[in-house]
């Protein structure tokens, strides 16, 4: 007897189909999966037979053989156990036969027959709309997979529940999708005291989604202002929390039931390895970069990150994607995040402060924040000295706007931005032009590029340098409401650029 079934192999965001075959013939007893299974698809074989067997099945005394198609793709992980137990059980019998053949499923098996969430439901259950079929999944998996919408989704939290299902005895109930919480509204704007042009500069960065590069001694308020960020940003758009949720649950990180509402804010801490940050292991999973896509990713301590993790950002950040490069395999995941680094200006921190800077005062400053190349820091848009706070101004009731007021302004230039770039495909904000655009939707009066051409002639930009100036007066003029990018706009983003201690 020959069964079939479907399942999803991962390569990136992509869920490929893969055709679970169980065929039972004479031969010497066995269970055996061939199709490039790894370790962990192996083992399936032993949690199945011990499942089965606490639900009182016994696999007859054949050769049972499981091909996993195509069978040059690798098959990685737990969530291969499900299908492969439908189809055995299908093989024998036990349930019908098209049933099973119409159907998507992952899950991993515990030993007593319970199904245990995986990482990759709403990929899967994607794959699934495509291909017309019913997801089975565990329980835990159901509100997540059903948030696509296209697929039926049913979630068991047994074998033996899904075989009733199968068999009519207890049909389940389709899975719904998971509740979406209201989003907090997170700390405000206003709780900064002081640091007016910084808070320019992240109104000026959510605008645009530019680059942000903060230097400052200790407890100047670089984190505090890095954590209220998101706060300004416009909220995630369907096609923007599918995207990005759908990198989440391969990661696994995606709350119980639930898709992402809020944008994604990554912080790795300093030790973190180019794996951890880029993307990669054995099984090539999504990074850090990657798991900020959409969103922002604050890294603090920056000259502290290894030189090799930092090196790797200057591609992602350029285009937007990252490619993870084996043997058998080149998976891709898209990263157009935010990127926020904060820094001491030196080791000790007292760089700009005479009376407590250590002995090695300036070499100190220029040792440590050589740490970081020149081709890095010039893919930062906007760079700022953040001056320790006085002591009066703490006892100051709150002045400037609040989170909210601020993201008014931001959300009303993204939209000038939505509809500029309504018809290029890959664009939606002024950090994404460039080329014959750029100079098309950044032109400039004749004293604004009176300014430029001579800041970039004294202080020597380079050509990166000069568009991403021009980016950010493009920003600057939307905050502006300005149709024109003017001098005035010209001489700010150019404010931001020339900064001694970044």
């Amino acid at each position: 007897m020959l069964a079939r079934t479907t399942t999803v192999a991962f390569e990136g965001l992509e869920a490929r189909p893969v055709d679970v075959q169980c065929a039972v013939s004479p031969g010497l007893p066995g269970f055996s999966i061939v199709g490039l299974p790894d370790k962990a698809v192996s083992e399936a074989r032993d949690r199945i037979r011990t499942a089965l067997s606490e639900l009182g099945i016994a696999l007859p005394s054949k050769k049972v053989t499981i091909n996993l198609s195509p069978a040059d793709v690798p098959k990685e992980g737990a969530h291969f156990d499900l299908p492969i137990a439908l189809a055995v059980l299908a093989a024998l019998e036990l349930v019908p036969l098209d049933k099973v053949a119409r159907s998507l499923s992952i899950g991993e098996m515990s030993l007593d027959g319970g199904l245990i969430a995986v990482a990759g439901a709403l990929p899967a259950a994607m794959t699934a709309a495509a291909l017309d079929a019913v997801l089975f999944c565990p329980e835990a998996c159901g509100p997540e997979a059903a948030w696509v919408g296209a697929a039926a989704v049913y979630a068991a939290p047994s074998i033996k529940a899904l075989m009733d299902h199968l068999t009519g005895a207890s049909p389940l109930p389709e899975a719904a999708a998971g509740h979406v919480p209201t989003p907090s509204g997170g700390p405000c704007l206003r709780d900064v005291r002081g640091q007016e042009r910084a808070k320019r500069a992240l109104e000026i960065a959510a605008a645009g989604r530019h680059h942000l590069f903060m230097v400052g001694p200790p407890g100047a308020g670089k984190s505090m202002l890095a954590a209220r960020l998101p706060g300004l940003l416009p909220p995630l758009s369907a096609m923007e929390s599918l995207e990005t949720s759908m990198i989440h649950s391969l990661a696994g990180t995606l709350d119980e039931g639930g898709i992402l509402y809020r944008r994604p804010f990554q912080e790795p801490h300093h030790t973190a390895s180019v794996a951890a940050i880029v993307g990669g292991g054995k099984r090539a999973g999504p990074g850090q970069i990657s798991l900020a896509h959409n969103g922002i990713l604050f890294m603090d301590e920056f000259p502290e990150f290894p030189r090799a993790v930092l090196e790797t950002l200057r591609q992602p950040i350029e285009t937007g994607e990252v490619t993870i490069a084996r043997a058998n395999a080149h998976v891709r995941y898209p990263c157009r995040f935010l990127l926020v680094a904060a820094a001491n200006p030196c080791r000790c921190g007292m760089l700009f402060d005479p009376g407590l800077a250590c002995s090695r005062a300036p070499n100190c400053g220029e040792d440590y924040m050589g740490k970081i190349s020149g081709p890095l820091m010039d893919r930062f848009d906007l760079r700022l000295e953040i001056p320790a706070v006085e002591v009066s101004d703490l006892a100051l009731p709150p002045a400037g706007d609040t989170s909210k007021e601020v993201a008014l302004r931001v959300a009303a230039a993204r939209n000038v931005q939505a509809a500029r770039y309504a018809d290029r495909d890959e664009i939606t904000v002024n950090a994404d032009v460039s080329g014959d655009l750029l100079m098309e939707v950044a032109a400039t009066d004749p004293e604004g590029q009176d300014i430029l051409l001579k800041a970039t002639d004294r202080f020597r930009l380079s050509a990166r340098g000069y568009h991403r100036v021009l980016k950010v007066a493009r920003t600057i003029a939307d905050l502006d409401g300005s149709e024109l990018v003017r001098r005035v706009h010209i001489a700010e983003a150019l404010s931001y650029r020339l900064v001694s201690g970044a």
